[in-house]
């Protein structure tokens, strides 16, 4: 009977399986775009952030206030007001977008490296993904992060920050672009790495100091002529001062060359993604 049946299986043509002729073992056709396939990619990637909640929404959102605490309490007292906004409410702006692009990017960096350490990383090649589904559902889920984080310390910030918002709408196109933008770096960042020490790397010796010295605690107009100069092609800065534009009203750089910057920045980070996971660099050699 067992060998009855695989020979019958195996006289079935693909034509067959495919016209529905035997519709128990047909092979599932999917069209142009996997939209199925992208939107479990999609879930799986924002269940895995979700699943450990406190590690990573709470911890940075706990993070973010303590840094907002510690410089208000140090220097809200000391410090005048910049450009007409109280230091506090200009620096509130700043921490909120470094805790978002900080998480958007450890999203999509984990989710590959993660992969690759525990060896399962043929789960994202085995499936009937293209290259541009993958990029979109692990880009998207740290865009997912990094609007969860974002929204949820804009929502702890509410209690001691007096913010008086001045375009939502400006607010979530930057919130978007920046974690857009982190979360492909992440993707070539996942990519990469090899071990958690490489991505470590990259978060302290790139993210981090770009993040620090971009005017989140201070305003840039302050530096000297060089360094003023050097902060005007950080892309950090455009999404912390339009992010602070949105919030208060008030931007030390020019918006408009700002969300350009972004954008174009956004997508070439994409078409490189688009390459490295067509060619499938680092993942299946």
């Amino acid at each position: 009977m067992g060998h009855a049946g695989s020979s019958f299986r195996s006289k079935i043509s693909e034509s067959d399986a495919v016209s529905g002729d035997y519709p128990g073992i047909g092979v599932r056709q999917f069209g142009r775009f996997n939209w199925l396939g992208l939107w479990t990619l999609y879930l799986k990637e924002v269940r895995r952030f979700t699943k450990v909640w406190m590690q990573t929404l709470m911890a940075p959102i706990v993070t973010t206030l303590l840094f907002l605490a510690i410089f208000s309490l140090a220097l809200a007292g000391l410090r005048p007001d910049i450009n007409g906004v109280p230091f506090i409410n200009f620096l509130a702006p700043g921490l909120i977008m470094m805790s978002i692009v900080q998480n958007a990017f450890a999203n999509s960096s984990s989710s590959l490296l993660v992969a690759k350490v525990q060896g399962n990383v043929v789960d994202f090649l085995m499936p009937p993904l293209s290259p541009l589904e993958l990029n979109i559902g692990i880009t998207f889920g740290g865009l997912t992060r990094g609007l969860f984080v974002g929204f949820g310390t804009f929502t702890a910030m509410s209690f001691f920050v007096d913010f008086a918002v001045h375009s939502f709408a400006v607010a979530l196109f930057y919130a978007a672009i920046a974690s857009l933008l982190l979360g492909q770096i992440g993707l070539i960042g996942g990519i990469w790495a090899d071990k958690f020490d490489h991505l470590a790397t990259i978060t302290n010796f790139v993210i981090t100091p770009l993040a620090f010295l971009s005017g989140t605690f201070y305003s840039v107009t302050q530096l000297p002529g060089f360094a003023y100069q050097v902060t005007q092609y950080n892309p950090f800065f455009y999404m912390i001062d339009g992010f602070r534009y949105a919030l208060t009203g008030h931007a030390e750089g020019s918006l408009l060359f700002g969300a350009g910057l972004l954008l174009v920045l956004t997508l070439l980070a994409s078409f490189i993604c688009q390459y490295v996971l067509a060619r499938g660099w680092r993942l299946k050699s």
